[in-house]
């Protein structure tokens, strides 16, 4: 049995953080230090729930008020190059998840990308199955039930007893009129870990594509998209990318671009634009003429990008990279195992694996938010309080005292 010390210990075994970061003079900057407590404001509670929104940190916050300053024509503002920094930013999220700029574009959100995906592969119009997972995003079984109105066959696999999704199930549902696997890389329901490969590898050899919703996975866990073969993924960036609403990105693997079909037309997929009819054009027998951006911003690109966001997410995204996702998961595992052991230990109901290495750990509780949210509140405590269930979301400024606050509210058994 896991004890504090061992928890403890294990915690100053992981792997130290490379110090990579260079001030304006060159010299190398002190390494980011978990749990990154510095680099947030002072809260007034113990925050256990960064898988809901998470809290900008303070680099992000002082990047967004100076593209303000810079915006209000502030004569103190220095120039931000936001255009630079969005190419900069998409690149940094590929380094994360690791996928090439060409295969990336900014949409608005998770839900969009995906929406984006169907769009491109003509469904539910070109009919055929679509595997989805009853651990998927709850807010896509709206999106896939549509698909089955219009007359797709939509089969959703069980979660099984253990909190996971049984890949020999997955293996007997997808078929050769599959198009589409679609599933959350990470779990906003319990944490579970598709491994995306396993995934793909059963997907392709049955001619389908996969669609990976990663909104946990991204910056959390260890992602490797084009390795794992992965089709399409989406993540938007108020999540574990600490950024914020209204600004997400959309994977497209390269080898799939030139199948698809380009759902709509908007100059932000253009390289290239002249026209033709204005004064001192040069003459033309078109209106206008225009070159498309080779890769996914050429097919999907939606429109401009909001720059609060673009700024405070190429901070963000450069400290994630910087501190490393391997990093941060060794340094969070101790604190999911202390959770783990310690609520089944006292007869919770587990929904999340006991070997996860995500930062989600979900019990089952009948009545959950009328039962604990008094407790919780009174104790500053905020996590995931749903009808019947309570998740908790472990972040890099948290660390075991704010576990050992945790487990003190939570009632010694389950309440009925």
């Amino acid at each position: 049995m896991l004890t504090r010390r061992s928890l403890i210990a294990a915690a100053a075994a992981g792997p130290s953080v490379a110090a990579i970061a260079q001030d304006a003079a060159g010299q190398a900057l002190a390494p980011p230090q978990l749990p990154a407590k510095a680099e947030f404001a002072d809260m007034a509670l113990t925050y256990l729930d960064a898988g809901a929104t998470h809290p900008m940190p303070l680099g992000a916050k002082s990047a967004v008020e100076a593209y303000l300053r810079e915006k209000a024509l502030d004569g103190s503002a220095r120039p931000m190059r936001v255009g630079a920094q969005e190419a900069e930013m998409i690149a940094a999220f590929g380094t994360l998840v690791g996928a090439a700029p060409d295969e990336l574009c900014i949409v608005q959100s998770t839900t969009m990308g995906e929406n984006l995906a169907l769009l491109a592969l003509g469904l539910p119009q070109a009919g055929g199955r679509i595997v989805i997972d009853a651990l998927h995003f709850f807010g896509s079984f709206y999106t896939y039930g549509e698909m089955g109105r219009a007359g797709m066959d939509v089969v959703t696999l069980p979660m099984e007893a253990d909190g996971r999704i049984d890949m020999a199930k997955m293996a007997q549902a997808i078929d050769d009129k599959t198009r589409l696997v679609a599933i959350s890389h990470v779990s906003t329901v319990n944490g579970f870990e598709h491994d995306l490969k396993a995934v793909c590898d059963l997907a392709h050899a049955h001619g389908a594509y996969v669609f990976a919703d990663i909104i946990h996975g991204a910056g959390t866990t260890p992602i490797d998209l084009r390795a794992a073969g992965v089709d399409f993924a989406a993540s938007a960036s108020y999540k574990w990318l600490m950024g914020d609403f209204g600004l997400a990105f959309f994977y497209v693997r390269r080898e799939v671009q030139a199948k698809l079909r380009r759902p709509w037309w908007g100059y932000h997929q253009l390289a290239k634009f002249q026209t033709h009819v204005y004064p001192h054009d040069t003459p033309g027998d078109t209106v206008a003429d225009y070159e498309a951006i080779d890769g996914a911003a050429g097919l999907f690109a939606m429109g401009a990008a909001p720059w609060t966001g673009v700024v405070q997410l190429n901070w963000s995204l450069a400290w994630l990279n910087q501190v490393g996702v391997e990093a941060i998961q060794a340094w969070r595992q101790p604190m999911v195992d202390a959770v783990q052991n310690e609520l089944r230990g006292r007869g919770y109901a587990p929904l999340t694996p006991l070997d996860s290495r995500t930062p989600l750990i979900a019990f089952a509780l009948k009545d959950a938010r009328a039962k604990l949210a008094e407790r919780l509140n009174g104790a500053n405590i905020r996590l995931g309080l749903s009808q019947n269930r309570f998740r908790v979301s472990l972040a890099v400024f948290n660390d075991m005292n704010d576990v050992d606050r945790l487990l003190a509210v939570l009632p010694r058994d389950p309440p009925v």
